[in-house]
């Protein structure tokens, strides 16, 4: 009987077969830990509960992936995720955060995605995109640049830096913070065009072969600023005191997306907080900024919509934000959506780094998946130390297994 280096079937290259898929709990003799428990959404089988975390690389080419993203991304499928979502991509050009910020929203992109797409498919992972629009907070500099430039220097990209300082669009006019750049508030004809665009961007997502797609309404870029009563303050039915006003733009690209999509996992990642001072309502019941009651309201619509997951984050609408940072600082915001939407999937980011307490998130109910980011930068091989911390072993890629066995 021959042996022989199976080849992933069907792969538009020669990769060997991993079976079971890297990140597969292989133990038999105990109980699989909750993170290595397979999680179904709409049909969609996801391996194991570890999640990679959007994560904006500032290295695209006039919006278009690189062999960079090739690797970056690509280096997290060969080691045991259960998913990567692939960073904040922009369905404009004037959506973009920074000049060297991912797009999609011309049929150029899309092979370069694909070919990411097909490598993570021929590991065995599956992988989704996050479409976003950066709101107030566009036309900015990647972080080192930002650095470099030194302290006081406005966050603004000039034309002169390759930006579109007078091309930026939020709910109202108010700019994030001084130095970035003053926003035109957008008009109902700025809506329908950014309507389109996601639509637009979901085809072309789907031509490029992504799993699931996740719609970024967190961290003060539109959607949320459109959410927020600090950043919306217009007197229509898309802004003000109401918060089914203030919903309604992000609602409807939510509605437009699972319309666009509706055969795969949509997820929407928020911000469940500003981190802003005083109550969340006051006496009078005004809502002075967005926490968590609005934001369990408006995920009970998101879920009415059809959204499959919420990824609970929090932050960076209010320039003037203070966050205790420690491991799972945002965990309580994601165990406050879980019980009032308990059929909802829901998922934890931030500083998650030791196994043991992310397995006891999700054992304990107060999330369905972790998501990581700046870990699994320091250690792309997180869900393999994981599995080895909570006693169990778990399939490594072929190639890599003499680091493991």
């Amino acid at each position: 009987m021959p042996h022989i280096n199976k080849a992933v079937p069907n792969a538009y290259q020669y990769f060997p077969l991993n079976e079971p898929s890297i990140g597969t709990c292989t133990s038999s003799e105990k109980e699989v830990p909750a993170l290595f428990r397979p999680l179904v959404l709409r049909g969609t089988e996801f391996k194991n509960r570890i999640f990679v975390a959007p994560m904006c690389q500032y290295s695209s080419d006039n919006g278009h992936a690189t062999d960079w993203h090739l690797v970056h991304i690509g280096g997290f499928a060969t080691r045991g995720v259960g998913a990567i979502c692939m960073e904040a991509t922009s369905v404009v050009p004037e959506g973009r955060i920074a000049p060297e910020d991912a797009g999609i929203w011309t049929d150029t992109q899309i092979e370069p995605l694909r070919r990411i797409v097909n490598f993570c498919h021929a590991q065995g992972t599956k992988i989704g995109i996050q479409l976003a629009h950066a709101g107030r907070k566009a036309s900015t500099h990647a972080p080192w640049v930002q650095r470099k430039a030194g302290s006081g220097a406005p966050h603004t990209a000039s034309e002169e830096e390759n930006g579109w300082p007078n091309n930026v669009y939020g709910p109202s006019n108010l700019p994030y913070a001084d130095d970035y750049p003053s926003p035109k508030a957008m008009s109902e004809q700025d809506m329908d065009d950014l309507e389109r665009a996601f639509v637009s961007a979901i085809g072309r997502c789907e031509r490029a072969g992504f799993d699931f797609i996740e719609i970024h309404a967190a961290h003060g870029y539109l959607l949320h600023s459109f959410l927020s009563p600090l950043s919306n303050v217009r007197d229509d039915v898309y802004g003000g005191q109401p918060l089914e006003n203030r919903m309604r733009f992000p609602l409807r690209i939510a509605d437009a997306c699972r319309k666009a999509w509706p055969h795969k996992p949509l997820f929407v990642r928020i911000s469940a907080s500003d981190w802003a001072e005083g109550p969340e309502q006051d006496e009078a019941g005004l809502w002075r900024q967005w926490d968590i009651e609005q934001s369990k309201i408006f995920c009970g619509e998101l879920q009415k919509l059809g959204v499959d997951l919420v990824d609970c984050s929090s932050g960076g609408n209010w320039a003037q934000q203070k966050i205790p940072l420690k491991h799972g600082y945002q965990v309580h915001f994601a165990e406050a959506i879980k019980q009032a939407h308990p059929t909802l999937a829901v998922s934890t980011v931030g500083l998650i780094t030791d196994p043991l307490q992310a397995d006891s998130y999700i054992r304990s109910g107060k999330a369905d998946v972790v998501s990581l980011a700046r870990e699994l930068i320091r250690s792309p091989h997180w869900a393999l130390f994981a599995a080895k911390k909570l006693g169990v072993a778990v399939k490594p890629a072929n190639q890599y297994e003499r680091g493991w066995y």
